[in-house]
């Protein structure tokens, strides 16, 4: 072979090896633009209703509680619903409460749940031997679905001194956290176990009501066996009915 059919050969080769590379794909992609969002497809049924503007004019509907009108409404429901005395059954025996008329907000607000059956859905969710017992809660769907139905609205605290955590004392349970003015949660409660009562609980939680009856039944389920978040292994679920 000569010296020209040699060169003639490798530039062809070379020829063919480019041909053959430009037609592969680059593993450079070209980036899209970052600044164009990708579209969100939002399929009909899912979508949210605009629900109708409000008129400033119109004053929040009172036919049931939610969370933008509920110190309103229990300003209303109070005034019309004066009972204080609540009983509380369970597997144990009965448990009687007595409401103080000092917490407005915080006694028609109980009265409430009362009769509308919340409390009957829930049980006593935590024990605390010498200490609390504290219901208003359970793992049952109605329980929830009862909470939002009242948009899970809170209760402005109603701290007053001479209302202290004493034994038997009824409180009200809270959030910590985002809840700087201390609001009170009205769906769930506690009964003071301890003997020489909780003070350092005084002016953290709405001390409303008191237990005229049945704290021995309170301390027997405050001493039930219970896993690591004192929930009881034993459900105690309960009835409350308003007396008076």
């Amino acid at each position: 072979m000569n010296f020209t059919l040699l060169r003639v050969l490798v530039i062809l080769f070379a020829f063919l090896f480019t041909a053959c590379k430009s037609d592969a794909p680059s593993k450079k992609q070209p980036q899209k633009n970052p600044s164009t969002p990708a579209p969100i497809e939002v399929k009909k049924e899912e979508a949210t209703p605009t629900p109708p503007p409000v008129k400033e004019e119109e004053a929040p509907s009172l036919d049931t509680i939610n969370y933008a009108n509920a110190i309103d409404f229990l300003i209303a429901y109070g005034e019309k619903n004066k009972e204080t005395k609540v009983k509380i059954e369970t597997k144990y025996g009965t448990i009687m409460l007595k409401l103080y008329e000092d917490v407005p907000l915080h006694r028609a607000s109980f009265i409430f749940l009362t009769k509308m059956g919340y409390f009957d859905t829930t049980c006593f969710y935590r024990v605390a031997p010498d200490f609390v017992a504290q219901a208003g809660n359970s793992e049952l769907k109605k329980t929830s679905e009862m909470r939002n139905r009242f948009q899970n609205y809170t209760i402005p605290p109603e701290f007053r001194s001479n209302r202290k955590h004493k034994y038997g004392a009824i409180g009200a349970a809270r959030q910590y956290e985002e809840n700087i003015s201390k609001k009170s949660s009205p769906f769930e409660f506690y009964i003071v176990t301890k003997k020489r009562g909780a003070n350092y609980l005084d002016n953290d939680h709405t001390v409303f009501g008191e237990v005229t009856s049945g704290m021995s039944v309170a301390e027997k389920i405050s001493r039930l066996k219970s896993g690591s978040d004192e929930w009881p292994y034993e459900d105690v679920f309960l009835k409350a009915t308003v007396v008076e």
